[in-house]
């Protein structure tokens, strides 16, 4: 693919939070791009018209500097999204409340201690390498080799080590952890010391495979422990945070904090209304500053100068950089609009009532031969978009599910098939916890023809352990 398409396609996958920081990103590196409507052409109306000779730039190839972008009204045009009914034109943003991020959170924590400048810029490059789950998956070594090469400070392992040590002590506790037996242990450490504190801190010392690994005998034998004191130093440890980060984002609310929707579909007396959501891609407009600059250059033949020349070049490279982006822009939109208006009409039967129960099985192939688009586009359109609909916000994943039969021969979403698995497991007894083998029987019996295998597959993909790792004392 040509540089232009792979843009293209990464601007396809942005949802609409990070399509925002993308277009401020291009605002600012670009001074051909505006934001706004371009009160120019309704001043001048149709008087646009530009020198369509080519400038003489030595060692330039001609056909680059082609002027076919600038040579009719349209060469400056205004990017402004379309919305699909007049009840959504109203809708200029969709309104969710906005709170700090956990890297933000961090960053208030780090400003507020007694630290060197230096130190300063290492607890900031440590917490921006934190992910969602509010862990450092980096070493050490990685992170001081790109503090020296990339950011040119000259520091040491011990340095990073040092302020590392001070962000491990932040809210939410447990947080830059590198493991989660590390996270486990800060939450620990930071606990009033009790017995039972003090041996679960041993056991993840010393015994971490076994306890992962749910031999609770081994453990037990080893630490000369009776199966209630086991029982109360294990309630310690499960009780603590594996994923401190999503602590801080788990909450309803939160959450919403941190979703903004690309799509609204409002149901009204059984009719949908889709809407994009504009909050990501504000009117643009090429710069009509920067356009009479280059008819400028252009027409000043007599007195180009080697400096002029490369005037020229600048300016025109700027102007087809903001066309693209505003052409990209657009493209974008229509990708968008087209798959979503799909997956209503595959999905319409739960759009207009909620009811998750009448989703149809739906794969990305069929979104793709409605749409008209590969399947790769609408992978990439799929991901990480949402979607707000009466009856709450949904990830457009949410929407595709493969099909299996039943006995009778039906067509059925695997969705079915995965909600009996969930409330089996969730109503499971603990200490003995239902196989494979045994939901493969159930699901039988109510009718569904699956092999354990795949029943294995679908409990993966639901991130439920196998049977031994969910057996609890």
């Amino acid at each position: 693919m040509s540089p232009q398409q792979i843009q293209y396609v990464r601007l396809l996958e942005l949802p609409a939070m990070e399509m925002d920081d993308r277009v401020k990103q291009e605002l600012e590196e670009n001074p051909a791009l505006e934001e706004g409507l371009d009160i120019s052409r309704d001043e001048e109306g149709d008087e646009n018209t530009f020198d369509t000779e080519e400038p003489e730039i030595s060692g330039a190839n001609e056909a680059d500097l082609s002027l076919g972008d600038y040579l009719t009204e349209d060469d400056i045009p205004d990017y402004k999204l379309a919305q699909i009914s007049s009840q959504a034109e109203r809708k200029e943003e969709i309104p969710f409340s906005t709170g700090p991020s956990l890297h933000e959170h961090l960053e208030e924590q780090l400003g507020l201690q007694n630290l060197s400048e230096q130190q300063q810029r290492i607890g900031e490059y440590i917490i921006g390498n934190i992910d969602d789950d509010g862990y450092l998956r980096r070493d050490i070594e990685a992170i001081t080799d790109d503090l020296i090469f990339r950011a040119g400070e000259s520091v040491s392992e011990a340095a990073v080590r040092s302020v590392l040590s001070v962000i491990q002590d932040f809210d939410p506790i447990g947080v830059a952890a590198r493991n989660l037996r590390e996270c486990l242990l800060l939450q620990l450490e930071h606990k009033s010391r009790t017995p039972e504190t003090e041996y679960a801190i041993g056991i993840l010392k010393n015994h971490f495979d076994a306890f992962v690994r749910k031999h609770y005998e081994k453990i037990q034998k080893a630490m000369n422990l009776d199966e209630d004191s086991l029982k109360r130093i294990f309630h310690e440890i499960t009780s603590l945070n594996p994923k401190p980060g999503n602590s801080w984002n788990s909450g309803t609310d939160t959450r919403l904090n941190q979703i903004i929707p690309d799509f609204v579909v409002e149901e009204n007396n059984g009719e949908l209304t889709l809407s994009m959501n504009r909050r990501s891609v504000p009117d643009l407009h090429i710069s009509p500053e920067y356009t009479a600059m280059f008819q400028d250059y252009m027409g000043n033949k007599a007195n180009r100068s080697g400096q002029m020349k490369e005037a020229v070049q600048f300016v025109k490279q700027k102007l087809d950089s903001a066309q693209w982006f505003i052409d990209a822009l657009r493209q974008r939109y229509e990708t968008l609009q087209r798959t979503m208006q799909t997956i209503i009409l595959l999905q319409r039967d739960f759009f207009l009532s909620g009811d998750e129960s009448k989703l149809h099985p739906m794969i990305l192939k069929d979104v793709a031969e409605h749409s008209g688009y590969d399947i790769s586009t609408i992978s990439r359109v799929s991901n990480s978009k949402y979607v707000q609909t009466n009856f709450g916000v949904y990830p457009l994943k949410f929407f595709f599910s493969e099909s299996t039969q039943n006995e009778s021969g039906e067509e059925i979403s695997t969705r079915e098939v995965r909600q009996i698995m969930r409330e089996t497991v969730d109503a499971e007894d603990k200490h003995k916890p239902v196989t494979d083998e045994e939901l493969t029987a159930l699901l039988k019996k109510k009718g569904y023809l699956i092999a354990r295998r795949t029943v294995a597959k679908y409990r993966e993909q639901m991130n439920i352990p196998v049977a031994r790792l969910r057996k609890e004392l």
